[in-house]
């Protein structure tokens, strides 16, 4: 449970974390963590303290807060992370102009007036006002692109996060509109923003001001606008800003009438949920009245009460009572009279004639209440002394009174027949008045009712409470909490009021809102009126309105008029253009038209010589291809004939080096099987020798223990034969002064009177004697246990303090054989490393005398490149990898010297427990003296405790910390080194699978273009017996005439001559892939003795013979 001394302002979860709590005030900023039913506080106050006004959640770490000095501080997980100041802010110039008006008052209609002339100004205060302000923080909240706050009244700043050392930064300004249909012009901008909030899709900002206003602003043209200033615009229309002190309904239309103490009134349409009217006046409102027919009311102000009209888009004051601070009036139901309370009189006039017809004079109090009955017969009021009087219209006199001096009445209703009076005050009971007396009281539970209506049916009756809640109940009233309750206004409701359809309830509150309630039947739904009710749709208009809005129409009539000969002008000038550039153009094109077929025609006849000469030039060219043709066959013959010699030597030289491959392979895992039983057969020696030590370390410990536990029990079993003996021996010369009490008491009664005295006197100083002598004693015996129990505590201490150096050298013998591990590891990957060195170091040999016996070939220029850089490459990785073994044999050398360190330290800290255990043993002598053993077990404190054990502690701690940072280091290495064996061994691996399958493919396309070879040879034969046919043809045919040449035999011959000719560049295109192929074989297979696995066996003898089959 935490206490705050402060004033808390905000409370506010993390919208991220439900468990976060911020909480903020006057000079605190805490943040809390909500875990197993307790706040736990995350954050400490630093710097000084300051008045936090306000907050908001930026992400799940970041707390902005606003102070009353302008400042904004970012705060990250509880730390000041960012700080500004914030300016007071002066409006726009475009809103500092002075806005004049002639008349005190102003309109405001809705929906005529567009958004536009809303947020066309804003009011600025004086300038020394403004000097003399400072910036205030009074709302913040945050949004994805950063926050918004209020810095000044009337305008709120956005910031937006940036990539700059400021983390945020002021991006916009927007400003409250100013009212231009209020009569404080230059203050309705510059209301105090409350509270700020955005919409879940953030499209939309809110906020609420401290005059009740609620506006928006839309997010989407904040992009579009950062240059200009922007403003807000109202939600749906502007709100009452005090408490309601009048509200009244009419019948011709669905529109109700509010005054308030914000010198407003306005006029709602309670159907569409719209504000149709609304003025604001220089005078404060304190009740209205709608005429039956909506188009007048009646207003009492402070100074009189005005008869107004309401015109279609003003409010007219038609006529003026000199009634003054006239807080009710009442239209009658028929609307031909009205009443007006001034003072403690009902004045009653005449609608038609505003003539004053009557007074009604008796009330002693204010009057709060007046109603007509339904007929206009009856007048019904209510005072502050508890009197209800019922009026007589016609004679002006009362016929009933019911007074109640203890209640003050706020409110009455009457029934439809107005034969019962509902009335409320302050005696929290509701009372049914009928025939001069109260007839019922039901209690209102605890609450005061301040306002109460009745439906026209009779069946229902509404009372609003001081809680602001609407409780409705069934007539006859219930005795019972028979009722529905709810919830409604913040303040006391002040006025009710029942439509005459019986449909909706409307109430308005001290806290300047006005409800409108759907009356539902709950077994029927919503209530049904027997006839539907037609609303008037007529308004009111002035004369001069009417001649201003005709006159305006011919004006634009006249205008209208006037753009259209205009337009018909322009047209007929554009026509002539237009005409003009189309004859223009026919013109240009016909010309055109005419120059391209003339061209036409040219390349037509170009494009003939053309033809001709191709034709020429082919045939010359096909008689050159049948010639090169011949020669490329034999020539490519001969080569296939070469190729294949070479292919067979090949096969045979991979035979020879996959048998040598296969024979090293082997030695190599017969050296790794003989290393693996080497080295198990060396451990489990060495695992022998640790499990004997270990078994003997064990009963040494075994038996040390039970001479510590028989040495224990001997000190203990004296402790107690000790305090036996002085228990015994107290208790027998307690028993002896008991009886020689008894006897010195029975010597007494003989004794005489004098004699008794002096020797009680002497009796009394030896029992005070022997009582400090006990005393005495029973102080030492306890010193004498406090001893023991020091000593038997000192015991433990130094038996624990024992078992921890016995621990200590434990582990680090245990260390010590784990390095010797690790030496031995590190020795064999050395010793592999070398024998992995030597085989590399005869692979290159090997390789170089291949490489001299390949230089002598003639494919000695393709290989030579790609062996050499092989060595290249193998030379790299034996220098990389004697770096490495030059590496491991400095760490090997540091460990080595480590471990000497630590067997030194071993064998100083065994002789340091030798000289403990002789130490504790001469100690131990001295056990049947206390003081000596106090001063032993002291000494041993000092000489070892103090000094020795420190030191060894701050010795042990470095050593640990070195050995595991050494060991870290190790075992990084050893992993990288495995990690690059497996690499190596995974790439090579792979490329001897590929090289695989590279010679099976190569095998595959040697026979299919074996087959090829043969399928050409056939073509060949059949295109030279086809083009000896044609030669044949071709002589017979020269005889022929000239014109028979281009027929269709040799349009055959042509084609064929083409099929042939693509033949052979097909297969000179697959002779020279295949020789490229065999030469990268030959490469690969050069380099193969450095891969590691076992080469598969390729039967090359059967691939042969299935080739030549």
């Amino acid at each position: 449970m935490f206490v705050f001394l402060y004033l808390v302002l905000k409370v506010s979860f993390s919208p991220q974390d439900n468990a976060q709590v911020c909480i903020t005030g006057n000079g605190f900023f805490k943040l809390f963590k909500y875990s197993e039913g307790t706040l736990k506080q995350m954050n400490l106050q630093k710097g000084e303290p300051q008045n936090y006004l306000c907050h908001a959640w930026l992400s799940e770490e970041e707390v902005i807060c606003g102070t009353d000095t302008g400042k904004l501080f970012l705060f990250e997980t509880g730390k000041l992370h960012w700080e500004t100041s914030v300016e007071y802010k002066k409006p726009p110039k475009e809103l500092e102009e002075d806005v004049t008006t002639n008349e005190y008052e102003s309109l405001y209609a809705f929906p005529a007036c567009s958004s536009s002339d809303v947020s066309s100004g804003l009011a600025s205060e004086d300038n020394s006002s403004q000097k003399d302000s400072l910036p205030q923080i009074s709302a913040v909240a945050a949004y994805s692109k950063g926050f918004a706050c209020s810095s000044s009244p009337g305008v709120v700043l956005l910031f937006e996060k940036t990539k700059e050392k400021e983390v945020y930064k002021e991006s916009q300004e927007i400003w409250l509109p100013q009212d231009l249909f209020s009569s404080e012009l230059k203050k309705s901008g510059r209301q105090d923003i409350i509270c700020i909030c955005f919409s879940p899709s953030e499209e939309t900002m809110v906020i609420n001001t401290n005059k009740n206003q609620l506006y928006m602003f839309t997010m989407l043209s904040t992009d579009l606008m950062k240059e200009n200033a922007t403003y807000f615009a109202y939600l749906n229309f502007p709100l009452h800003s005090a408490s309601i002190t009048g509200l009244d309904i009419c019948i011709w239309k669905p529109i109700l009438a509010t005054c308030s103490l914000d010198r407003s009134v306005r006029i709602w349409n309670y159907k569409t949920n719209t504000l149709e009217l609304y003025k604001e006046y220089q005078e404060e409102a304190y009740t209205v009245s709608l005429h039956p027919t909506g188009l007048f009311c009646l207003v009492g102000f402070s100074d009189k009460l005005r008869f107004i009209s309401l015109l279609h888009e003003d409010m007219h004051v038609f006529k003026e009572f000199s009634v003054r601070k006239c807080r009710e009036c009442s239209f009658s139901n028929r609307g031909h009279l009205f009443a007006a309370v001034n003072g403690n009189v009902i004045q009653i006039y005449s609608s038609i004639t505003f003539e004053n017809i009557n007074n009604l004079k008796g009330h002693s109090g204010k009057i709060h209440a007046v109603k007509w009955s339904t007929d206009d017969a009856k007048f019904v009021s209510c005072d502050t002394h508890g009197a209800v009087y019922e009026w007589n219209l016609l004679t002006g006199k009362r016929e009933s009174e019911c007074v109640l001096k203890s209640c003050i009445y706020s409110s009455i209703a009457l029934s439809s027949d107005a034969k019962i009076i509902f009335a409320v005050g302050s005696d929290q009971t509701l009372k049914e008045i009928s025939e001069s007396s109260i007839q019922l009281e039901v209690s209102a539970f605890g609450v005061v009712y301040t306002a109460v209506a009745v439906s026209h049916s009779g069946h229902m009756v509404f009372v609003g409470t001081s809680l602001g809640t609407i409780r409705a109940m069934k007539y006859p009233l219930p005795l019972t909490r028979d009722f529905n309750e709810y919830q409604a206004h913040a303040g006391a409701v002040t006025k009710m009021s029942v439509t005459s359809d019986d449909l909706f309830l409307l109430t308005a509150s001290e806290d300047g809102s006005i409800f409108i309630w759907k009356v539902y039947d709950k077994g029927d739904g919503i209530l049904k009126w027997e006839k539907e009710v037609e609303y008037a749709e007529e308004v009111l208009i002035m004369r001069a309105d009417i001649e201003e809005k005709s006159q305006a129409m011919l004006d634009l009539q006249i205008r209208v008029r006037e753009l259209q000969t205009e337009n018909d002008y322009q047209l007929h000038l554009k026509d002539m253009y237009c005409n003009e550039k189309i004859k223009e153009l026919e013109e240009n094109f016909a010309q055109e038209i005419g120059s391209l077929k003339t061209k036409h025609q040219i390349l037509q006849a170009e494009k003939e010589k053309q033809e001709l000469q191709h034709q020429l030039q082919l045939s010359e060219l096909m008689n050159k291809q049948a010639r090169e043709v011949q020669q490329l066959e034999s020539d490519s013959n001969q080569k296939l004939l070469m190729e294949d010699e070479k292919y067979q030597e090949l096969q045979v030289k991979s035979q020879r080096m996959q048998e040598e491959y296969e024979k090293q392979l082997h030695n190599l895992e017969e050296s790794k099987s003989k290393a693996v039983r080497e080295l198990t057969e060396y451990y489990e020696e060495k695992l022998n020798e640790k499990s004997v030590l270990l078994k003997e370390t064990e009963e040494d410990m075994r038996q040390q223990l039970q001479a510590h536990e028989e040495i224990k029990k001997q000190i203990e079993e004296d402790e107690d034969r000790e305090i036996l003996e002085i228990k015994v021996k107290y208790e027998r010369q307690l028993s002896e002064e008991k009886a020689s009490n008894l006897q010195l008491k029975g010597e007494i009664g003989v004794m005489n009177k004098r004699s008794l005295q002096k020797e009680l006197k002497e009796r009394n100083g030896d029992i005070e004697e022997m009582r400090l002598e006990q005393q005495k004693l029973q102080g030492i015996i306890k010193s004498l246990e406090n001893d023991i129990l020091a000593l038997k505590t000192e015991i433990q201490e130094r038996a624990d303090t024992i078992q921890d150096k016995e621990k200590h050298i434990y582990d680090l013998k245990k260390k010590n054989q784990e390095l010797e591990k690790f030496k031995f590891v590190l020795d064999y990957r050395i010793e592999e490393f070398k024998k992995q060195i030597e085989s590399r170091g005869n692979d290159i040999k090997t390789m170089k005398e291949q490489i001299h016996e390949v230089s002598n070939t003639h494919l000695a220029s393709a290989t030579k490149p790609f062996m050499e850089g092989e060595l290249e490459r193998f030379h790299r990785e034996s220098t990389q990898l004697k770096l490495n073994i030059t590496q491991l044999q400095q760490k090997l050398k540091a460990t080595n010297s480590k471990m000497h360190r630590e067997r030194q330290k071993k064998q100083n800290m065994e002789t340091f427990i030798k000289r403990f255990k002789t130490d504790l043993h001469n100690c131990v002598g001295f056990i049947q003296d206390s003081r000596k053993i106090k001063d032993g077990i002291r000494e041993l404190y000092g000489k070892y405790v103090n000094q020795s054990d420190l030191v060894s502690q701050g010795l042990y701690r470095d050593l640990q910390q070195e050995y595991m940072r050494q060991r870290e280091y190790l075992e990084r290495n050893l992993a990288a080194l495995k990690k690059k064996v497996v690499k190596d061994q995974e790439i090579h691996q792979a490329a001897y699978m590929h090289i695989v399958q590279e010679n099976v493919s190569l095998i595959k396309e040697i026979n299919d273009l074996r087959q090829e070879l043969k399928v050409a040879h056939t073509q060949v034969h059949d295109l030279r017996s086809t083009r000896r046919l044609t030669k044949k043809k071709q002589a017979i045919r020269d005889t022929a005439p000239s014109s028979e040449l281009l027929s269709s035999p040799a349009v055959l011959r042509l084609n064929a001559e083409k099929e042939s000719e693509n033949i052979i560049e097909m297969q000179q295109l697959e002779i020279q892939y295949l020789r490229d192929q065999i030469q990268e074989k030959e490469q690969v297979l050069a380099v193969q003795p450095l891969l590691v696995g076992n080469l598969p066996k390729l039967n090359l003898e059967r691939s042969h013979k299935t080739q030549q089959q």
